[in-house]
C-alpha cells in the first residue's frame, strides 16, 4: 500500500505541465479567505473610527 502511494506521488511530482484547475481553485479560495480577513479587519477599524469621533463630537 504505502509503495503504490509513494509511485502516484513521485509520478505527480514529476508531472510539471503547469497549474491545474485544482491549483486555480485553491489559489482562488486563499485569495478569497485573505481578502475576507482583511475586509472584516478594516470594517472592524472603520467602525471604531466612527463610533470614536461620533462621540467626541456628542460631547462637545
Amino acid at each position: 500500500m504505502s509503495n503504490s502511494i509513494r509511485k502516484i506521488f513521485l509520478k505527480l511530482r514529476e508531472d510539471e505541465r503547469g497549474a491545474t484547475l485544482v491549483e486555480y481553485g485553491v489559489a482562488l479560495l486563499v485569495a478569497i479567505i485573505a481578502g475576507g480577513g482583511f475586509l472584516i479587519t478594516l470594517a472592524d477599524n472603520t467602525n471604531s473610527n466612527f463610533s470614536e469621533a461620533n462621540s467626541t463630537i456628542q460631547t462637545r
